[in-house]
């Protein structure tokens, strides 16, 4: 199970995914009727994974509302969410018995139950999120290990680039002495020439 791209849309009943990202707003696609109507920046966009529940020790992520309320029902339809105000509330504290009541709303209930209901109707519900959990906290150890392979490649190809810097002068030296042996060679003629004459 897994809630990532699912959103509510303020206003607007059901829930959506999403699909593309647009100049002003984002393309969302609906769960019910898979229908893409566009959204705007002017209206307010929730993302289930970001929702948390107040407890009276900390926050309870969504996802883990969902997971409790499937291993209660074994798989099946909870509480209708049209029951009242007292059913519901009495229902939600057998699933999350520490939950802040004076911050939690009947309303806020009725929400998570009608998007429960939505995602079983449609096989989205299962109870493998601690699976997904630790396939994420994998990839993200595994990033620094990767970064920390690419550094050694650099060592190498600063090497090469001082041994080519130190070979340089070694192959200017030679040309030195050829223009030596030659400047050396045009002057012991002129030597021999200037014998013939005295004699």
């Amino acid at each position: 199970m897994t809630l990532k791209d699912i959103f509510a849309v303020s206003g607007m009943p059901g829930l959506f995914k999403f699909i593309a990202q647009t100049k002003t707003g984002a393309i969302l696609e609906s769960l019910n009727d898979k229908k893409r109507i566009p959204t705007y920046a002017t209206q307010k966009l929730i993302a289930l994974k970001e929702i948390a529940v107040y407890t009276t020790d900390k926050e309870l992520p969504l996802i883990q509302v969902f997971k409790r309320i499937f291993d209660k029902e074994k798989g099946n339809t909870p509480v209708d969410a049209k029951s009242d105000d007292t059913k519901l509330k009495e229902y939600f504290a057998t699933i999350v018995p520490e939950y802040d009541k004076e911050k939690v709303y009947s309303s806020d209930i009725k929400k998570m139950i009608l998007w429960y209901n939505t995602l079983q109707t449609l096989g989205m519900i299962d109870d493998k999120i601690e699976e997904e959990k630790t396939e994420e906290e994998s990839k993200e150890e595994k990033q620094p290990e990767q970064k920390a392979e690419e550094k050694p490649t650099e060592a190498p190809i600063d090497e090469v680039k001082k041994t080519e810097v130190k070979k340089q002068p070694s192959e200017e030296k030679p040309k030195k002495k050829t223009t030596k042996e030659k400047t050396s060679a045009e002057k012991t003629p002129k030597k021999t020439k200037e014998k013939e004459k005295s004699k």
